[in-house]
């Protein structure tokens, strides 16, 4: 397998030892499993490292957000066929690893850097309904079993059903909290979830709210609440029967940081 260019980076023996660590990844020893050949990226090719900076901060100071990354150095070496000999015994597995996409190398002198990477991708969600509803039944199939939220015990609860007022209310927050950038139940104007469904005409008897940030999917916003003893014990009790949910997302982020807001009522 040739490797991925995607430009060409200054070299220096750099680029060649990437090259020789694609050669590795498609025939590797019995220490490795092959894997596909990595992209040359020029940023990785950039990264400046500093005592006490955190590589993904280095990466990122170079103008590549990484997902996943990490790092090889060797010192002594003169070229890249030597700096390869002597890291493909004592890091096989990490450079046969697939969970990395790119690579770049730098070089000092007689030191070698091995920078391994897989880029940040904003998770694909989906419109908010269909967001809600995949919250609604994973919502649903967490009732439906006996848990414990913290110390206390839950018996499974019936179903809870979709509601549209209850969906808007939770797209109003949430799109309240990634406008103004803060993280709470109550708004600005001082409102809480009972009193921002009620505006919307829903007629309530009892009303509660969970709210997550940063989870990048419907079903990693559930799992955080069932793992949240409060917010656990919101989703399983049974006096609820029915359940709206929405994301909105803070565009001026670096990561396009999402907020999740669920609620939960039962009308009167």
């Amino acid at each position: 397998m040739s490797p991925s260019v995607a430009a060409a980076p200054r070299d220096g023996g750099a680029a060649q030892l990437a090259r020789y660590i694609n050669d590795f990844r498609a025939n590797p020893p019995a220490c490795g499993k092959q894997a596909a050949s990595l992209t040359l990226q020029p940023a990785l090719f950039e990264v400046r490292l500093a005592r006490g900076l955190l590589l993904e901060n280095a990466m990122k100071n170079a103008g590549y957000r990484s997902e996943y990354a990490g790092a090889v150095s060797v010192d002594g070496p003169q070229d890249a066929r030597a700096a390869m000999a002597a890291i493909e015994g004592p890091y096989c597995a990490l450079l046969t690893s697939s969970r990395f996409a790119d690579i770049g190398v730098l070089r000092r002198g007689d030191e070698w850097v091995v920078l391994l990477a897989t880029p940040y991708r904003a998770p694909v969600i989906g419109s908010w309904p269909d967001a809600g509803k995949t919250i609604l039944d994973a919502v649903n199939a967490a009732r439906a079993v006996p848990r414990l939220c913290g110390q206390r015990a839950f018996n499974a609860a019936p179903p809870v059903t979709w509601n549209d007022l209850l969906g808007r209310a939770a797209l109003g927050h949430s799109r309240d909290m990634a406008q103004r950038v803060y993280f709470d139940h109550r708004e600005n104007d001082g409102s809480d979830a009972a009193e921002r469904v009620a505006r919307l005409g829903y007629r309530w008897s009892r009303v509660g709210e969970n709210i997550a940030s940063g989870l990048g999917t419907p079903e990693e916003a559930v799992a955080g609440w069932i793992g949240s003893p409060g917010h656990c014990a919101n989703l399983m009790n049974p006096a609820y029967t029915q359940m709206g949910a929405a994301y909105a997302v803070n565009q001026a982020s670096e990561n396009g940081t999402l907020y999740w807001t669920q609620v939960f009522a039962t009308p009167k």
